[in-house]
């Protein structure tokens, strides 16, 4: 019965299932590793200054991931650059909606008190940004090494 579920897990893994479910559980599996010091996120070298820059200009930074918003804050909480939860006003996961429906980026829009068309979404899947543009979000596709939409 364990190997059925690992292989489960795997598979869906494998096919980068963005179901709740899972996320949850890399989020469990996340936290022990990161409370243990055995786990460190890393983020590309241009990340940390440029959010920093964003947030001295008054602007603020949400991340909608569909990764758990537990998960998100054990990224950013123990990353090889420190902590830096302070960087982020708020978080949004799947349980706010699916990233590839517009709806999702109203209710974001809505939950943080803000009109759509004054949001940047930075993503690098297409039809993500697809969604976000139909929501009125401005949008900016990133492209990074290894990365693909």
């Amino acid at each position: 019965m364990i190997q059925a579920v690992v292989d489960n897990v795997c598979w869906q893994m494998s096919l980068d299932r963005k179901t709740t479910a899972l996320k949850q559980l890399q989020g469990h599996m996340w936290r022990a590793a990161f409370a243990a010091g055995r786990m460190k996120a890393e983020f590309f070298e241009d990340v940390v200054p440029a959010v920093r820059k964003w947030r001295e200009a008054g602007m603020k930074v949400y991340i909608y991931s569909s990764g758990s918003v537990e998960a998100q804050k054990l990224l950013f909480g123990h990353s090889t650059e420190g902590d830096l939860l302070e960087l982020v006003d708020g978080h949004f996961d799947t349980k706010i909606g699916h990233k590839v429906e517009s709806e999702s980026y109203r209710k974001i829009a809505n939950s943080i008190g803000c009109s759509t068309n004054n949001i940047l979404f930075l993503t690098d899947v297409t039809l993500e940004a697809s969604a976000a543009e139909e929501a009125d979000v401005h949008v900016a596709v990133v492209v990074r090494p290894g990365m693909q939409g």
